[in-house]
């Protein structure tokens, strides 16, 4: 799958971190808890170098539990903090706080020494469509940054007041200038951070019904009430599930473009279940 995705505004956003970096004493990168390794965008590395950050898995919600925790403990063991966050419903915000604290004990505890108030200001940064705009009006309790479905919605820099004593600085999602990697290109294609238009949709939904035929096979099973072993074919059981949802058209073929939006649509909509797509190795 030949993706590259580098629009203008992304180009603006690597300014705006450079540029900011300095006004800030931490970095929150918001990664996506189905997808913690495509998510992790290495221009972001390169950018924030040594500058304290916390990592947040966002949508912990979405994503199968019991990987979401072997993902911690995996950077656990590698001496970086993780707080894993529902920014729907809010939990986990109050533990980015005490994360943050955590992070920054060093230099907060010079400031309490000389009894001055220090605001922590602090950067989120992400990759597009990540949930950084949910999860900023979560933890400032209002909705004063603009969200939606789709990628590339929050096109500025925005400085957020929250809870007394932080400060937060939102910046638009941010890719990196290509994909190497084929696999982190569809992972980040089935979560919908990068646009459907650009996309050969019934290719993709193809490569994601094999993964999930051979990691998830009871999930398949239970929504398209269809029956397979491993060593199914995927077209053939892409055509199974476009037959038992009636999408069938002229001359008895089915209308795989159909089956194939409904595949990632029922995916990313949860109704498939809480699905993760990459684990530590």
């Amino acid at each position: 799958m030949n993706i590259n995705w580098f629009p203008g505004h992304m180009k603006k956003t690597e300014g705006l971190i450079k540029e900011n970096l300095k006004l800030v004493d931490i970095v929150i990168e918001l990664v996506d808890a189905r997808i913690p390794l495509a998510s992790k965008n290495p221009l972001i590395d390169e950018l924030v170098k040594n500058k304290p950050r916390l990592i947040v898995f966002n949508k912990s919600d979405m994503a199968d539990d019991s990987v979401t925790n072997d993902w911690i403990n995996y950077y656990k063991n590698k001496g970086i903090r993780v707080v894993k966050v529902n920014s729907i419903d809010g939990r986990g915000i109050n533990d980015v706080y005490e994360a943050v604290n955590q992070v920054l004990c060093e230099k907060l505890s010079k400031y309490k020494e000389t009894n001055l108030n220090y605001i922590i200001k602090m950067m989120v940064v992400g990759i597009p469509n990540v949930g950084k705009s949910s999860f900023i009006n979560k933890i400032t309790g209002r909705a004063g940054a603009k969200t939606g479905d789709k990628p590339g919605i929050t096109k500025g820099k925005q400085w957020v007041r929250i809870k007394e004593g932080f400060e937060l600085l939102d910046t638009p999602g941010i890719l990196w200038h290509k994909f190497d990697d084929d696999e982190i290109a569809k992972n980040l294609a089935y979560v919908g951070s990068i646009k459907d238009e650009i996309l050969d949709v019934e290719e993709l939904a193809f490569y994601l019904l094999g993964f999930l035929k051979e990691s998830y096979p009871d999930c398949l099973k239970e929504r398209y009430k269809v029956e397979f072993d491993e060593a199914a074919d995927t077209y053939e059981l892409m055509e199974e599930i476009g037959r038992k949802r009636g999408f069938v058209i002229r001359g008895g073929e089915i209308d795989l473009f159909r089956t194939a939006n409904t595949i990632l649509d029922e995916f990313r909509s949860l109704k498939l279940g809480r699905i993760s797509l990459e684990r530590p190795k």
